[in-house]
């Protein structure tokens, strides 16, 4: 792929949300907002996107940082890198769905620049944070001229490349509930390499079990790579729902799972392909999420 240089722009590094809000009230949008800059960069390189003024969040205070309580659940600050997640030792043991994904994007290098939440303000189907958090009912909290708001993560996408933050807003942390008793998931990414290979179909299964160990009292189902946004496959939850986990119930939820899915075809799968593949990844997911939860009940732990 051919690299043209970078046209000018102007550079700022804002100290506060507020100087950082007021330079994008400024430029409108000839500005752009830098986390890791791991996309944006290429993209700016490539021309596919022409940026007047460049706006670098990292010498706001306050928004990096991994802070959990048992009642309150993760914090995550939207300039969190992603190697610092994966590195954590909470997220590991707490909430071992988004460490799936965590494990199978990009590369090291990359995942030492780029951040959570430049992750998913890039709003790109196939991003791997996305599903997992969707699945955990995540939210992010968003800052803008309005002050704050907080929006569920599934709520956050409009279309490739495009979410709900206004012009002026700005992500600030993402929040993941404390883990449930006797719960778990698991995320499962298809790809042709095992590693700097965006997913070809990305599952996320979270389940809540009842005290029998068995019967499901509460799925979350969320599919990525396959539609504009990053999605709930809810037709599949409400299979598994009150009923006992075995694996023809996961095969079961897989077909619902793929027919709720709208995938396209394209250089790296067909929509054939995929759409076949959302029903045996869904299928996995569930008895991977379903395994880890007895798995940890037995060690009188909690996973998510």
């Amino acid at each position: 792929m051919f690299i043209k240089r970078v046209p000018q722009f102007e550079y700022h590094v804002p100290a506060s949300l507020g100087g950082a809000h007021q330079l994008l009230s400024r430029y409108g949008r000839q500005a752009r907002l830098m986390a890791g800059g791991t996309d944006l960069l290429g993209a700016m390189k490539r021309r596919d996107m022409v940026v007047g003024h460049l706006i670098n969040l990292k010498g706001i205070k306050g928004l990096e940082g991994i802070d959990f309580h048992e009642t309150a659940g993760l914090k995550i600050g939207g300039l969190t890198r992603l190697g610092d997640l994966e590195r954590s030792a909470v997220v590991r043991d707490k909430y071992a769905i988004l460490m799936d994904a965590l494990d199978v994007m990009a590369s090291p290098q990359i995942r030492n620049l780029a951040t959570i939440g430049g992750n998913l303000c890039g709003a790109v189907p196939s991003a791997d944070t996305a599903p997992p958090l969707i699945a955990l009912r995540a939210s992010v909290v968003l800052y803008g001229h309005s002050g704050q708001r907080t929006v569920l993560v599934e709520n956050l996408f409009k279309g490739p490349g495009e979410s709900i933050l206004g012009p002026d807003e700005i992500l600030t942390r993402i929040i993941i509930p404390p883990p449930a008793e006797f719960s778990g998931g698991a995320y499962i990414k298809l790809m042709t390499r095992n590693a700097m290979e965006l997913a070809i179909v990305g599952v996320a299964v979270h389940l809540s079990l009842d005290k029998d160990g068995k019967t499901c009292r509460q799925a979350t189902i969320a599919l990525g790579a396959v539609g504009p946004t990053p999605l709930r496959a809810l037709q599949a939850e409400k299979v598994l729902g009150n009923r006992a986990i075995h694996e023809e119930l996961a095969k079961e939820a897989g077909k619902a799972a793929s027919r709720e899915a709208n995938p396209i075809s394209n250089i790296r799968a067909t929509k054939e392909y995929r759409t076949e593949m959302i029903g045996v990844l869904t299928a996995r997911a569930v008895m991977k999420a379903y395994e880890r939860i007895r798995k940890n009940r037995t060690k009188g732990g909690q996973r998510t």
